[in-house]
C-alpha cells in the first residue's frame, strides 16, 4: 500500500480470489446505506485512512476497501426484481510478489465466506422477513 488515494479502478495487475453473491429483500439504495456503515471504518481507527483505505461511490453502490500489502474487496450492491443482490470480490493487488499475495491470502480467503454471511445478516437487520 502507498499513501495514495485508492481508486475505484484496481491496478492494472490484479487477480480476483474469490467472489460472493446474496440477495436481500430491500431496495438497493437502503442495502448500500447500511453495508456503507457496516464497512465504514471507526474514526478512532488512527491506521486506516478514508481515502486511502477507504471509498465509496453512492452513484455506483460501491465500496473498495483495500489494506495490507495485496489485499482489495469490492462491494457492489445491485438493483433486482425483488430486492438487491449484493456482490462481493476479495482482489490480489500485489504488484510485487503478485503470487506470493494469493499465498498470504490463504486466511482470509478461508474466512471469508462466514464473514461474508454474517455481513449480510448485520445489513439485513431489522430487513430480513
Amino acid at each position: 500500500m502507498t499513501d495514495q488515494e485508492i481508486s475505484f479502478e484496481p491496478p492494472k495487475r490484479h487477480t480476483v480470489l474469490r467472489s460472493f453473491a446474496g440477495h436481500l429483500e430491500a431496495p438497493p439504495e437502503t442495502v448500500f446505506v447500511r453495508l456503507l456503515a457496516a464497512l465504514m471504518p471507526e474514526p478512532s481507527a488512527g491506521a486506516v485512512a478514508i481515502g486511502r483505505h477507504f471509498r465509496a461511490d453512492p452513484a455506483e453502490r460501491l465500496i473498495v476497501v483495500q489494506g495490507n500489502w495485496w489485499y482489495r474487496g469490492e462491494y457492489r450492491v445491485l438493483a433486482e426484481d425483488e430486492g438487491s443482490l449484493v456482490q462481493y470480490e476479495i482482489v490480489n493487488v500485489a504488484q510485487a510478489f503478485h503470487t506470493a499475495g494469493a499465498l498470504t491470502a490463504r486466511s482470509t480467503l478461508r474466512a471469508a465466506p462466514r464473514a461474508f454471511q454474517d455481513l449480510l445478516t448485520t445489513v439485513a437487520g431489522p430487513l430480513a422477513h
